[in-house]
């Protein structure tokens, strides 16, 4: 019984071992290791096997590296010289490409240096070609996944200076927060402080509803290159204004020409807004001297993704107000990356353009590799961008290009294998509220196409508002007369099925039917008499009637709509008269008097109607005026009506 008893407690142990270890293997892990010489490091990945994606290319990993100094590298295995002894921490962010599973993750480790050698210390690289401010990320976003923002400035003046950095983000334009800010590591003394003055500011918006700011689609200033700017309350006050939170540094003693480096860690909330062709923003403000209010602005621009794949193509256009975007462009963005062996000499872009745009409005905002528009009717000799419009289709061309792949020899710079084309259109003069999708199909010289994933286009409902006001007809009810005024709520615009929602208020008023009672009396003399009674009634109502019901436009002249109508009495009036007149004998012949009697009765929210409705409308069918007719069914006997009216929706 003993041995029995151990023997189930072993195999339950093995049993929990197993799980636990089976547990572990699921979660992908890189390993930091390093070969020390002194206070030079070799550092190298130890990572997980790819998972290849059916029909994609080759994945591959990409790497961020924070040093512990202040310095990072993209390198897969870098090589750096400490310049002072002590104990670093070196983190490592693994980005996986092309990849089925998830980015692997890593733990920071301690690197000790108690020796320095006579060899060269590397000194942060100089941005003073980027106006000395600039922001960049080690891959774009993915919901419930972190990112690594790198914010780098330099001391452009020829003497030390203390300043502030400023980090925003969270556009107020989207519903909800896209990033939390997890952790931020500085290497030169910098530190957080408050600023109540930014609070004082109100929100532009703080809806929630998904908002297109005309920033968004055309801003006056994009921030794509660092700029300098001098009025330093207007920039925090539009930036306040954009984005819902800020990270302020403030440093001190910057040497001149000093380059320093702050590592922003974000998670991406799960209610990141998971389009995979939106474009969010972060944007940086750079005081380079806390006495003057001199400042460089950049804005960081991420395109939020499904997977970590270099081929995409993103627009800014994913959630846009129909009222304002008449007169707006639209920006589009492929990017690229050759993943092959050897450099890449032509590079074709074949991209779908949706039919709503103006490919007269089309212009090239910016590209890389930099090269000129390619001459018409020549055959180049050097670089350039030829650009093809067709029907359908824009097609770009890099041609005498040199664009190394990933995989060639001495390529240390992943970055450098990258390329992209950014382009934008205004829409057509008519054009209907209709989500669009596109994508791009990459040829790098002549290998198999690589296919992009859908951008898309997509428009907020929007509210549009409408009066009503018309005539009522009853035709089974006398003497009827029923006018009505409404209101109407509807999406603003739209192109083909929609809901429209109505308020009504209407007066009415009609005649019962005329009853009349004839019967005979005996007189106090004993002679029979004919005594009639005549009954009439009036009714003067005022309802409220509320109509829910789809509509669908045939075009922009013609819509058509069914739906359920609630109609209730708010005020009811009744007003009846009694005449009873007497006749002598057993004819009216010979009138003996007459007796009147009038009653008035009233009430409120008495009776309640429902029913079914069918309409048309004839006119400006999507915004406007138009007029229509309408037949309502009610399930109380005698209440069936005819409705005609004019609306103007706006």
């Amino acid at each position: 019984m003993k041995s029995l008893l151990v023997f189930l407690i072993s195999f339950s142990a093995t049993i929990t071992f197993s799980q636990t270890k089976v547990k572990d293997t699921i979660t992908r892990r890189a390993t930091i290791t390093y070969n020390q010489n002194g206070n030079t490091l070799s550092f190298k990945p130890e990572t997980p096997p790819l998972i290849p994606i059916a029909g994609a290319p080759k994945p591959s990993f990409s790497y961020l590296w924070e040093l512990g100094d202040g310095n990072y590298s993209k390198e897969a295995a870098p090589k750096h010289v400490y310049k002072n002894k002590g104990t670093y921490t070196a983190r490592l962010t693994v980005t996986n490409n092309y990849d089925n599973g998830k980015p692997p993750a890593t733990r920071p480790k301690k690197v000790v240096i108690n020796e320095i050698s006579d060899e060269k210390y590397n000194n942060i690289a100089s941005i003073e070609d980027q106006n000395g401010f600039t922001i960049q990320k080690n891959c774009d976003p993915i919901p419930e996944q972190e990112i690594v923002v790198i914010l780098s400035y330099q001391n452009l003046e020829n003497y030390a200076t203390s300043g502030k950095l400023y980090l925003f983000y969270n556009e107020k334009q989207f519903k909800n927060k896209n990033f939390e800010l997890v952790d931020y590591r500085v290497h030169a003394g910098e530190r957080e402080i408050k600023e109540t003055t930014l609070a004082s500011i109100n929100d532009s918006d703080n809806s929630d509803s998904y908002m297109a700011s005309s920033e968004t689609l055309a801003p006056a200033k994009k921030y794509k290159n660092t700029t300098t700017e001098e009025d330093l309350e207007t920039s925090l006050k539009t930036a306040n204004e954009t984005f819902g939170n800020v990270s302020i540094l403030e440093f001190d003693d910057s040497n001149p020409s000093e380059t320093r480096n702050i590592f922003y860690s974000f998670k991406t909330t799960p209610e990141m807004i998971k389009d995979t062709s939106a474009t969010v923003t972060m944007r940086g403000i750079f005081v380079p001297n806390r006495s003057y209010k001199n400042h460089k602005i950049k804005n960081l621009e991420m395109e939020i993704v499904t997977s970590h794949d270099p081929n995409k193509m993103g627009s800014n256009g994913s959630f846009m107000n129909y009222r304002l975007v008449r007169f707006k462009r639209v920006q589009f963005k492929t990017r690229f990356q050759n993943n092959g062996e050897g450099p890449a000499r032509m590079i074709r872009l074949e991209t779908d353009i949706p039919d709503m745009f103006d490919k007269k409005t089309f212009q090239i905002e910016d590209m890389y590799p930099k090269c000129p528009v390619c001459p018409k009717d020549e055959i180049p000799t050097t670089s350039c961008l030829d650009t093809i419009i067709k029907q359908k289709q824009i097609i770009f061309t890099f041609k005498n290009i040199y664009l190394p792949g990933s995989e060639q020899k001495n390529v240390i710079e992943k970055d450098s294998t990258k390329g992209f084309v950014k382009y934008s259109m205004k829409f057509n003069k008519d054009f209907h509220k209709v989500n669009t999708k596109s994508r791009t199909a990459i040829i790098f010289d002549k290998n198999d196409p690589i296919i992009t994933n859908y951008a898309t286009t997509r428009f907020l409902p929007g509210i549009s508002i409408g009066a009503k006001a018309g005539y009522n007809l009853y035709p089974s009810l006398e003497n009827s007369k029923s006018y009505f005024v409404s209101a109407t709520i509807s999406p603003f615009k739209s192109y083909r099925y929609y809901w429209q929602a109505e308020f009504v208020n209407s007066l009415h008023s009609y005649s019962d039917k005329t009853t009349v009672l004839d019967e005979f009396i005996n007189a106090a003399n004993g002679v029979r008499q004919l005594q009639r009674t005549t009954t009439t009634s009036s009714n003067e109502n005022i309802n409220w009637e509320i109509p829910v019901l789809i509509r669908y436009n045939l075009n922009n002249y013609v819509g058509v709509g069914a739906g359920l109508q609630v109609n209730l009495n708010v005020s009811e009036i009744q007003n009846q008269n009694l005449t009873i007149a007497t006749y002598e004998g057993m004819t009216d012949k010979l009138l003996i008097n007459t007796k009147n009697e009038e009653a008035k009765n009233s009430s409120s929210f008495t009776t309640l109607k429902t029913g079914v409705l069918l309409d048309l409308t004839i006119g400006a069918a999507r915004i406007g005026p138009s007029l229509g007719a309408r037949y309502v069914m009610n399930f109380q006997k005698n209440f069936n009506y005819f409705q005609f009216y004019g609306i103007w929706k706006f």
